[in-house]
């Protein structure tokens, strides 16, 4: 099992991109008149959930851009309670560096979310090894560092820092935790399939836990699996299926989660989860869900997931609450959470959604 610090100044530490996602709502970006802006990235995510609802003490390792739109990123950090260690860009006023944007409307009933991107001289991917002094950081203790398969996809230079981050929280004591979020369109413009592979393979033998699906364990990082598309988005078989070659072939990786999600239509899905620890298996309950916003679902499960195993949860225990984080966060608009801790604690022991007087 994991031998996590029991303290530190920082009880997690994320490594990622900074992103703002511009959200018209139920409109169509077509037809839109206005937006929302949610500040956003997903190892951001956890951080900033890991904070604001269940109490920690976070931080966020990133590129930031001297400008107005860095600013407005910059206040969404603070007030979600993350510490902040950032590599700076002066922006030119004109074409960059830029902070990424993600557009992305909520769809409704069968009408399904909309999601492209501008990530155009995104500052993230102008990071470079040795641009975060890493033992620094560490030296108040840290006890979580986590980061993504988004962030490895944006340059060469990305996964390296990934790489060089992890071993220095591993020299810290810490655990090591990667979201493999494997995005095919930007691998297709970092080297391909195989390049993806290769790169993930690299950072992931650094890893104590991974978060992804069946798809993502086998187009990410290349392990054989049955066919993803013949079983029911609610099973387990085929992920649990693969749990033998995760073994074999990631010999430090110790647990392994995902979510299930059976989306009937834009606006009503049936949620579970379900984790590996080290030969165990767990399931957590199935559920309705009535989304409003389902972006940074699957953040809020790792985030839960995350709390309950550095709150010495029992693994189940821990499943349960990153099942109820993650259903939770679907029912606000935004990417991170709004939730309470006793609203998540509430729903993992069986709660429901009668009025609280």
């Amino acid at each position: 099992m994991l031998e996590i610090p029991g303290s530190g100044e920082l009880d997690f530490l994320a490594l990622g991109a900074m992103v703002h996602r511009l959200d018209p709502g139920r409109i169509p970006f077509r037809k839109a008149t206005q937006c929302r802006i949610h500040v956003s990235g997903g190892e951001f995510n956890c951080a900033a959930n890991l904070s604001d609802c269940f109490g920690m003490s976070t931080g966020i390792a990133t590129a930031m851009v001297n400008s107005p739109l860095g600013d407005l990123i910059h206040e969404r950090v603070r007030a979600m309670g993350v510490r902040p260690f950032y590599r700076c860009f002066e922006h030119d006023g004109v074409q960059g560096p830029n902070m990424a944007t993600v557009y992305s409307d909520q769809g409704a009933g069968v009408r399904a979310p909309v999601v492209f991107y501008n990530r155009s001289n995104e500052a993230a991917a102008l990071l470079k090894p040795e641009d975060f002094d890493w033992e620094s950081i560490a030296a108040g203790g840290l006890r979580w560092f986590h980061s993504g398969g988004i962030f490895a996809a944006l340059s060469a230079e990305t996964p390296e820092i990934i790489i060089e981050g992890m071993k220095a929280a591993r020299a810290a004591g810490a655990i090591v935790s990667f979201d493999l979020n494997f995005r095919a369109k930007l691998w297709e413009i970092s080297g391909g399939l195989e390049t993806a592979q290769q790169t993930m393979r690299r950072i992931v033998e650094q890893v104590d836990v991974l978060v992804g699906n069946e798809e993502d364990l086998q187009m990410g990082l290349g392990l054989q699996g049955p066919d993803v598309e013949t079983s029911g988005k609610l099973d387990p078989s085929a992920f649990l299926a693969m749990m033998e070659e995760v073994s074999r072939s990631l010999p430090s990786v110790k647990i392994v989660a995902t979510t299930l999600r059976e989306v009937h239509s834009t606006n009503h899905h049936d949620w579970s989860a379900v984790c590996w620890v080290e030969g165990e298996t767990y399931r957590a309950p199935t559920c309705s869900l009535d989304v409003v916003d389902r972006v940074g679902g699957g953040d809020g499960f790792a985030s839960g997931l995350f709390y309950g195993l550095l709150s010495g949860l029992e693994p189940e225990e821990a499943l349960r609450l990153g099942w109820a984080h993650g259903a939770l966060l679907t029912t606000f608009p935004g990417d991170t959470t709004m939730a309470t801790l006793e609203q998540v604690q509430a729903f993992a022991e069986g709660g429901s959604a009668r009025i609280q007087r």
